[in-house]
């Protein structure tokens, strides 16, 4: 089994990056994410996952661990194959985490081959799995907790906040001011917007 591959970039098209691992080129799918941080002639090292069926053997690579998650729980969900995993982690890990968290369809559909039903197959299947740990952390790290009005749409903001990287001091201050009636979409919004605008 490859877990990773690690070497200069050789060959950089769209959908596709060659490493050169000690003469030999391993050529891996790549979503346009990871595209986006590979340089030609430069060093850089994938996390591989493989699928191996009767007529192909494919690599695919990944610029970090939380992307290759990402793909691994895209494809557990029915009717989802490599291709539309890779088409929707094109747009990077944290904006389909995002979408996920907050029941955000649009921005599923807007990957290439990814229709209304397929998304709400998405969102459906991997809301807990993304979303019940991250919440187990939060509350474990001892976050302040959220209002009694705003329940539990202020524990999933909390919760998608985190997958997309904040720490637990930033959500809370992104979250000062947010109407405690909100949905989960309108408190990440409030809070990215805060971010943003610091």
């Amino acid at each position: 089994m490859l877990y990773y591959v690690s070497g200069t970039v050789t060959v950089l098209e769209p959908g596709l990056a060659v490493i050169d691992c000690g003469g030999v080129g391993y050529g891996c799918r790549v979503t346009a994410y990871t595209a986006s941080q590979l340089k030609l002639n430069q060093n850089a090292r994938l996390y591989i996952t493989e699928s191996i069926r009767e007529d192909a053997f494919d690599l695919y690579g990944f610029i970090d661990r939380e992307e290759q998650r990402c793909y691994s729980l895209l494809t557990s969900v029915n009717g989802v194959g490599p291709k539309a995993a890779i088409s929707i982690l094109s747009a990077g890990p944290q904006n389909f985490t995002l979408a996920v968290m907050t029941g955000d369809e649009k921005l599923l559909t807007a990957a290439q081959g990814i229709g209304k039903k397929i998304a709400q197959r998405i969102i459906l299947e991997l809301k807990d799995k993304i979303g019940g740990g991250s919440m187990e952390m939060d509350f474990s790290a001892g976050i302040t907790p959220v209002t009694p009005q705003s329940g539990g749409n202020a524990a999933m903001a909390h919760a998608a906040l985190q997958e997309l990287g904040y720490s637990p001091a930033e959500i809370n201050a992104a979250l000062k001011g947010a109407d405690p009636n909100a949905t989960t979409e309108e408190l990440v919004r409030h809070a990215l917007r805060a971010m943003v605008m610091k």
